[in-house]
């Protein structure tokens, strides 16, 4: 990792918003002799904001989907990684945006602006999403040296660690957040300076990592204090032309209208059948129509543009969202206060489904049903506990099932398969992992090749089928 203390958004537009400023000031100055310190510091956000985006939304979050049955390789690279070949090069793209385009960017925002709470807040809760997935998918990873002029190669710290180190930032995030005043930032491509809408975010991350470490009681109040509406949602929000076939799309739309077309998409993964109505394992029921959803969360892999629903040219993409606050809610709650305070969460979700919630307007008029469930429907016999186990657990069952279908974008199916597989078996969604009869299945994310190259203190990767500590 050699020191990678450098910034990727000493871009045009800011030169050229300080050129033109007294034009005739210091002409004798050397106009090469140009160093971070004399851009302003918030520029820097917008750039580790992409980076970050893309490390949350690219190519090992598409991976995680073909091995939570939630995509499926149909050919080329995509079809070598479903059947779980899987190299340390495809995650090089991850670890240079986690490490060379946010960390020292927010830092640096951090070192500059140490009086501004609302980006102490910002860049803390950033760094605090970028190395807390970094973690969460591949283990033990450097943290605690990196960024050191004193340390050329810096150790990799225990995943919890980092997830810990991860929930500090968040908490002194969220105290800077309470002394902030919210302000038009248009370098804040998530919230736009609102200071209530970041605090809340941090508080869903927090209660993602505590999950992730299966701190129930924790990630339940931390939940309390998260997102509670999907217009404050972070997401990746396309802002492109129409008229241009790349640029500033829907991440998943730009691969499949590119190089990638064909390569990867929903047919025949278990995600589809579960949304489907013809299918043998359907999750709907006679308070549920999943007909809409089904329809909305269906990727055809020929191109981007046959594409209509969640990954269309122009739908945001979810980073930190309502729905995995919620449905952490709903599970924490009644893991941590009992069946009834779980119920009550599932419920409002489902209350948000039934409005439309997580459709664009291309499937509002589609059929759909979210009914509320009664304690009954979890008794034995009941619509949700057919095969007759303990109410709580098919509660529990329910909302980690839906956990996997509105996890659909984001990490959460993957964080979820891997923390309930050994621990609650009984609990986990029963896809088919992949269409071979493998015996052991994918728990964490191969190290970076750059990083296992240029670090002497980088251990062997230990393989893709290894456990992380917080999953052992």
């Amino acid at each position: 990792m050699k020191n990678l203390y450098q910034y990727i958004l000493v871009a045009g537009f800011v030169l050229y918003a300080t050129s033109c400023q007294n034009i005739v000031e210091g002409i004798n100055e050397n106009p090469n002799n140009i160093t971070v310190e004399d851009v302003d510091a918030q520029f820097f956000l917008t750039g580790a904001m992409l980076a970050n985006s893309s490390a949350q939304l690219g190519h090992l979050n598409r991976i995680s989907g073909l091995y939570t049955g939630q995509l499926t390789g149909l050919s080329s690279l995509y079809a070598n990684i479903y059947g779980y070949s899987l190299s340390t090069a495809e995650s090089v793209g991850t670890w240079s945006r986690v490490y060379i385009g946010v960390v020292p960017n927010v830092r640096h925002i951090r070192n500059q602006l140490p009086e501004d709470q609302l980006m102490q807040g910002i860049s803390k809760t950033i760094e605090a999403m970028a190395i807390g997935t970094i973690a969460s998918l591949c283990g033990d990873v450097p943290y605690s040296q990196i960024n050191s002029e004193d340390v050329d190669d810096p150790s990799f710290d225990n995943q919890v660690s980092v997830l810990d180190a991860a929930v500090d930032l968040l908490d002194d995030a969220i105290g800077n957040f309470g002394n902030a005043n919210s302000r038009t930032l248009t370098e804040d491509i998530y919230f736009n300076g609102d200071a209530d809408k970041w605090e809340a975010a941090a508080n869903t991350l927090k209660s993602r990592y505590l999950t992730i470490m299966k701190d129930y009681t924790g990630a339940y109040a931390a939940a309390q204090l998260g997102i509670s509406n999907a217009d404050d949602n972070a997401q990746h929000i396309p802002r492109g032309d129409a008229s241009v076939a790349s640029g500033d799309k829907n991440l998943f739309w730009e691969i499949l209208e590119g190089a990638r077309g064909g390569d990867i998409g929903s047919q025949d993964s278990y995600l589809s059948a579960l949304l489907d109505p013809s299918s043998d394992v359907y999750r709907g029921n006679a308070k549920t129509d999943e007909t809409a959803r089904g329809q909305y969360s269906f990727v055809v892999a020929a191109d981007g543009a046959s594409n209509l629903g969640i990954i269309e040219q122009f739908e945001p993409m979810n980073i930190v969202s309502f729905e995995e606050n919620h449905l952490t809610l709903a599970e924490a709650g009644a893991r941590s206060v009992g069946f009834e305070r779980g119920l009550q969460h599932l419920n409002e979700y489902r209350a948000w489904l039934a409005s439309g919630g997580r459709l664009n307007d291309n499937f509002s008029d589609m059929p759909l049903s979210y009914e509320p469930y009664d304690a009954a429907d979890f008794e034995a016999g009941g619509i949700e506990n057919l095969d007759g186990i303990s109410p709580d657990q098919a509660l529990l069952r329910e909302i980690i099932e839906e956990r996997y279908v509105s996890g659909f974008g984001q990490f959460l199916p993957f964080d979820d398969a891997r923390r309930l597989r050994s621990s609650e078996p009984s609990l986990g969604v029963p896809f088919p992992f992949n269409t071979t009869s493998a015996t052991q299945h994918p728990e964490r994310m191969p190290y970076s090749d750059d990083e296992l190259n240029s670090n002497a203190n980088a251990p062997s990767d230990p393989g893709i089928f290894s456990k992380t500590a917080v999953n052992q």
